[in-house]
This record gives C-alpha cells, sequence and structure tokens, in this order.
C-alpha cells in the first residue's frame, strides 16, 4: 500500500500519513545497556596531534582507570587533519559515561564524540 507525501500540495489531494508506522517510529527505545558493560567503545574525533590523543587518554583514565591502553586505536583522516580514537572501557553507569562524555567534548580539539 502507498501513502501520499505529506508535504504534496496538489489540489484535491489529502496527505495521509501512516499512523501506524508513526506510532511505531516514536515508540522507540534505545537500547538498554546492562551495567557493567565490558567492552563498551568510545570514539573521540578531533584535531590530529600527540597532544590531543594524551588529552583523551587522560580523560579517559579519570573516568575508567585502568581501561586496557593496549586497546587504544587512532586511525588518521583521509587528509591527516584529524584523528579517530577508539577506547574500550567497562561501562560501570550512565554517570559515568554522561560524565565522560562531557569532558571529552571540552577538549577543545575534539569535534565529535561518539
Amino acid at each position: 500500500m502507498g501513502f501520499l507525501d505529506v508535504d504534496d500540495q496538489r489540489p484535491g489531494i489529502t496527505p495521509v500519513i501512516a499512523v501506524e508506522e508513526r506510532k511505531n517510529m516514536t515508540d522507540q527505545q534505545p537500547p538498554k545497556i546492562e551495567f557493567p558493560c565490558p567492552d563498551y567503545p568510545i570514539k573521540v574525533m578531533g584535531e590530529a596531534s600527540e597532544e590531543y590523543k594524551a588529552a583523551v587518554l587522560e580523560v579517559m583514565e579519570v573516568h575508567a582507570p585502568g581501561f586496557d591502553r593496549s586497546r587504544v586505536t587512532v586511525r588518521d583522516s583521509r587528509n591527516g587533519r584529524f584523528h579517530s580514537v577508539t577506547i574500550y572501557i567497562e561501562a560501570t553507569g550512565i554517570d559515568q559515561l554522561k560524565n565522560l562524555f562531557e569532558d571529552l567534548k571540552k577538549l577543545p580539539a575534539t569535534r565529535m564524540v561518539l
């Protein structure tokens, strides 16, 4: 069954919205995380420099002390201007993750935290 575009403004055309489809979209809940959650990935993207990587690791040590530094990966962007740093931690709760993300976003070189 097809539905008309809700933005369709042609005379005599009444837009139809799939009510059930719209309801399902709004009822979706984010995936639930069980804590503690081992191997929780944090990805941070920012301006490429050794200082940036060191600052990211320093923030990680504050919020997830003892994380496995051997699993940290750094990838350069195509033009080498940015770093993508991926760290795996044991997430202990929502507050830990909120505080961690906020501190990572405060770093001046940070462009994105995932």
